[in-house]
């Protein structure tokens, strides 16, 4: 995974609260936290070395911010960008949770967390889509947010947790780190879902360890 957004980390974001970890320092993020939490909308990154969670004919993109909001907004933003500055800020997020630094965060600390973790709200938007849609969107090099939406099947996870380990302060280096995500919810549609991966950075290759994406 390639995670260019916290490369960036946002100085804001990021820096909201902090208290010190066996020498580490963690900050937090939440709604009630005005400019707090990641620079991106959802897991969902460029490939080959960005992360896209995909289980045979399905993908699944599970939104940390309100995707209604960016839609309003900015329906051309590319996904695929992952990272928007100050933007994602004013979109709300849908999950809290909190980062762990290193040497603390920038502007004089390290430029991305050696961990995050993210708990969902009750209400996490995940859009599900065939991957035969997605690459027919990304055929020009791009997936905005209005695509997306054009092919989407929504869901909203009740239970919602993920844990990023960004590569640049891991021994592999940039390009090389780690996502989790279990999400369980319920579709539009009244079905349930299920959606799990574990995605490492291989040689700066996104790989897909696990992914699992059922309806029932």
């Amino acid at each position: 995974m390639a995670r260019r957004t916290l490369l960036l980390a946002s100085v804001v974001g990021w820096m909201v609260w902090t208290t010190s970890v066996h020498a580490a320092v963690r900050t937090i993020f939440g709604p009630s936290i005005p400019f707090s939490g990641p620079p991106f909308y959802a897991f969902l990154d460029r490939p080959p070395v960005g992360e896209i969670f995909r289980d045979g004919d399905w993908v699944a993109v599970p939104f940390v911010r309100d995707p209604n909001c960016l839609l309003a907004n900015n329906p051309n933003f590319d996904l695929l960008d992952s990272a928007d500055i100050p933007g994602a800020f004013f979109c709300p997020l849908t999950v809290s949770g909190f980062a762990i630094w290193k040497n603390g965060p920038p502007p004089d600390g390290d430029i991305v967390p050696i961990q995050a973790y993210y708990t969902g709200l009750g209400s996490v938007p995940v859009w599900f889509a065939r991957w035969a849609d997605i690459e027919s969107a990304m055929s020009d090099g791009h997936l905005t947010v209005q695509e997306l939406h054009d092919v989407r099947i929504e869901g909203f996870a009740s239970f919602f947790e993920a844990i990023e380990q960004p590569g640049p302060l891991r021994p592999q280096g940039y390009g090389n780190g780690k996502i989790e995500v279990v999400a369980t919810g319920t579709l539009s549609d009244g079905k349930t879902f299920l959606f799990t991966s574990r995605e490492m950075g291989v040689d700066a290759v996104s790989t897909q360890r696990h992914t699992l994406i059922s309806f029932r």
